[in-house]
């Protein structure tokens, strides 16, 4: 029982860790991730967080999985609530700009601003973000696939031009609207996909009606 009380203890120090490490992480980048600025925001020893992560890119890569299951939780598990086709694709883009308009992270989104920060820098950390989003961009083009193929949309649109297009809406918006507000921002990414998917759509009305 001893054993397992620590074990436990452990893993919650852990996650405390990683939530922290991550909000930081959007405001401070990720390479200026630190176990002592972790430490300090915590108020722990720094020593103790050595038995979790031997180095800092240890820690970075605890971090990007820390955000990877963040958005699964908060975009990816709601919007796969909404029927198969173009309402998910659709739920998708709405839940992530939900998620940006809830301000979870001070620094907006940890998976842009981290891309725009290891782009050009070779090594483990852009090997994993590029991983990471090579996952979300074959995710976004399998769902505009699937609504291709029941029908939803038509025929002739391309399912990996729709991913690129959802995923630049998302990701202007969320980089503008520190100086342009995330209430316009995310309207006007809401507003632009909405009229798209309704053009491109075989019947525009299954698609909700934007508030």
């Amino acid at each position: 029982m001893t054993q397992d009380g620590r074990l436990i203890r452990g893993e919650r120090t852990r996650s405390a860790v990683l939530e922290q490490a991550l909000l930081l992480a959007t405001v401070a980048g990720l390479d200026g991730l630190s176990l002592s600025q972790v430490a300090d925001a915590l108020g722990v020893s720094k020593s103790g967080l050595f038995a979790h992560w031997r180095s800092k890119e240890a820690l970075q890569l605890a971090v990007v999985d820390q955000a990877r299951a963040q958005w699964t939780d908060r975009v990816v598990r709601l919007a796969r609530a909404a029927p198969a086709g173009v309402r998910r694709l659709w739920a998708v883009h709405d839940s992530r700009l939900a998620f940006y308009e809830a301000k979870v992270l001070p620094g907006g989104c940890f998976f842009a601003n981290a891309h725009f920060e290891f782009n050009a820098r070779p090594g483990v950390i852009r090997d994993r973000l590029a991983a990471e989003l090579a996952d979300w961009m074959a995710f976004l083009t399998g769902l505009a696939a699937e609504a291709v193929e029941l029908g939803e949309l038509r025929a002739d649109v391309s399912p990996g031009g729709l991913a690129y297009l959802t995923e630049s809406l998302g990701v202007c918006a969320v980089m503008q609207a520190p100086v342009l507000g995330a209430e316009t921002t995310c309207g006007q990414a809401r507003r632009a996909l909405h009229e798209h998917l309704r053009a491109v759509a075989t019947d525009p009305t299954i698609l909700p009606e934007l508030t």
